[in-house]
């Protein structure tokens, strides 16, 4: 029995097929795009339309791959990029495109949404979350605000994962563990905070899908698909998860005692925990996970998306990147690298920059300049560590995962800033 795992990223999507007997891959495909070119800063958006393409084609690449061994596939599961506003109009079209996770321009208006109902705090007790630029509900008012036209037209909202699953089933739904990043999933009970989607607009709450259980499957491929792939129609469509949660269970944690850490674009940290972890102070995001337990969680904005900044800036290969990591002292001579590239959001510095402070005739060399910014990004999820330890996730474990985990280098350097063995 074959299953068919596919992860929709900011940067590409790549598919898989596993054996589910073995462990063992048995085809593979990827296909990359970009972000779209041209819009303000601060502004960060996808045409959902490209992740359709590069799933579908990377899907057929797999299965032609298999030949006849594609009778084989039961099951379909998807991970996908968190927080991003997906706007469908009564047709099901896509009215906009995508506005991403990493998208910063939504600051005034979670001013506006924490400002009503009295601040971070009160955010917090209404859902549990502060509410931050990241999350999908501020994007929801930015469009209201800024494009009235194109909101008249939603009549349904998805995360891109969601989006996904419908092309693939026909089904809308929601699980509790992407939901929870939208900002208005009350994480304690796991139900709609309708006092938020009321305060966006009133029709808000028409917009949500159902929502439900992380472990019951969304649906079965649709015929057009089933027929297009050579595929049963059949074939199961898990109901998947943000790209976190299912990182979660790819590393094996799924109980209490190991931190996860994932070094892409971004960067990640999370653990499992039987009851929800609340934080006062908005830092840790209360998520819950796919296993239906939580998962507190901090994101930091600027992991190898500032080491691919350096290595382009040197015109460097991964292998030549690796190597002046390695060759340059721990601290690298002095200079500090505050990797704010696109903003922050742990802390929460959504206008914050970029920063090399330090450098000196004697210690500014390109070795020392990738060693910094390894660093900075690995202390920048250090800083949420600390605050995992605050509210009582002492980790035995780190286990880590993403590009950068690659790095025989940067994986000694977590070790070391985490204080605890990182894997």
């Amino acid at each position: 029995m074959y299953f068919l795992g596919i992860d929709s990223g900011t940067q590409s999507t790549k598919v898989i097929v596993l054996d589910y007997e073995t462990g063992r891959i048995v085809a593979s495909a990827q296909r990359k795009y970009d972000l779209i070119e041209g819009l303000q800063p601060g502004h960060l958006e996808q045409h959902p339309s490209d992740w359709i393409q590069a799933t579908d084609e990377a899907v057929v690449e797999c299965v032609q791959k298999l030949g006849a061994e594609r009778s084989k596939i039961a099951g379909i599961g998807v991970s996908g990029q968190q927080h991003g506003l997906v706007v469908l109009d009564a047709k099901d079209q896509v009215v906009r495109p995508a506005k991403l996770w990493c998208d910063t321009s939504t600051a005034a208006q979670c001013d506006q949404i924490a400002h009503e109902f009295g601040g971070q705090p009160g955010c917090i007790h209404l859902a549990g979350n502060a509410m931050l630029p990241g999350y999908t509900i501020p994007k929801l008012l930015w469009l209201k605000q800024n494009e009235p036209e194109n909101f008249a037209k939603v009549t349904s909202i998805l995360l891109p994962h969601d989006y996904l699953n419908f092309w693939l089933s026909g089904v809308k739904r929601m699980e509790y563990g992407d939901a929870s990043g939208m900002g208005i999933l009350n994480v304690r009970t796991r139900e709609w905070c309708y006092e938020i989607c009321d305060f966006i607009d009133k029709r808000v709450r028409d917009m949500l899908p159902p929502l439900g259980s992380s472990l019951e499957a969304h649906g079965v491929l649709r015929p057009e698909l089933a027929k297009k792939w050579g595929l049963s129609d059949k074939v199961v469509i898990s109901a998947g998860g943000g790209d976190n949660m299912m990182g979660a269970i790819g590393t094996g944690n799924v109980k209490p005692g190991v931190i996860t850490a994932s070094f892409g674009t971004s960067g990640t940290l999370y653990g499992v925990a039987a009851e929800p972890v609340v934080d006062g102070q908005g830092e840790v995001a209360a998520f819950c996970d796919s296993t239906d337990q939580w998962l507190p969680l901090v994101c930091t904005m600027n992991v190898t998306v500032v080491t691919e900044q350096v290595r382009e800036m040197f015109g460097w290969s991964i292998p030549q990147l690796e190597a002046a990591v390695s060759s340059a002292p721990a601290g690298a001579e002095g200079i500090t690298f505050l990797p704010y590239l696109n903003g922050e959001r742990t802390p929460n510095l959504p206008e914050g920059t970029g920063v090399l402070h330090g450098l000196r005739t004697t210690n500014m060399t390109p070795q020392n300049m990738a060693r910094a910014a390894v660093e900075g990004a690995t202390l920048g999820l250090a800083y949420g560590l600390r605050r995992f330890r605050e509210l009582g996730m002492n980790p035995k474990e780190i286990r880590l995962t993403g590009g950068g985990s690659q790095s025989k280098a940067w994986r000694q350097i977590a070790a070391d800033v985490f204080n605890a063995p990182a894997y």
